[in-house]
């Protein structure tokens, strides 16, 4: 197969998922209420995930702070994933598994709302931090794809990508990441 094919092929898949995704489009919006009302109310959003999941968690955490179309106060949102010495000394002393449970539990109040990004679902440390938010009482939201795995029986909110090809469940975040940003600053 040529690298124009190949190329063809993604856009193909990718214009698949993109399009199976309207029947998630109500629990999208969903999930912005409860982000707007979050906000709203004083509480913060805390994202988590790990390796193209941290990237996306710490994009969308950026487009919150920042601003995502228009001017705006900052919102208060924090991915996870970014303070290395955090990430590692608890690492370290506690294990992976719990570098973000460990986090929710310094960090997060039954205000604020937790989504956690898992292409499978199943990310022991991203289903740690989610079962620590919950017992928190924060509303949780679950980013995932394929059949939504553990996260999918666990979140207030589970959005699962429709497809289990990991390329195009990240592709598929990033648009509904947007997509929350935009129902976050609708007027």
């Amino acid at each position: 197969m040529s690298a124009v094919d190949l190329l063809k092929h993604a856009v193909a898949e990718h214009q698949a998922v993109i399009a199976a995704l309207e029947p998630l489009l109500p629990k999208v919006a969903a999930v912005a209420e409860a982000m707007r009302t979050c906000l709203a109310n004083g509480g913060k959003i805390l994202l988590f995930g790990n390796g193209g999941s941290a990237a996306d968690s710490q994009h969308i955490a950026a487009e919150i702070v920042g601003r995502y179309k228009k001017e705006r106060r900052g919102l208060p949102a924090i991915a996870l994933t970014t303070d290395t010495s955090i990430l590692t000394s608890v690492g370290n002393d506690y294990g992976f598994d719990f570098i973000f449970s460990r986090q929710v539990e310094a960090l997060c109040t039954p205000a604020d709302l937790v989504v956690g990004f898992s292409t499978s679902g199943n990310s022991r440390n991203v289903v740690l931090g989610i079962e620590k938010a919950r017992e928190i009482g924060a509303v949780t939201v679950g980013m995932t794809g394929g059949n939504g795995g553990k996260l999918a029986a666990l979140c207030d909110h589970t959005l699962i990508m429709p497809t289990s090809d990991t390329p195009r469940i990240q592709e598929a975040h990033i648009l509904v990441g947007h997509s929350l940003c935009d129902l976050i600053e609708a007027d």
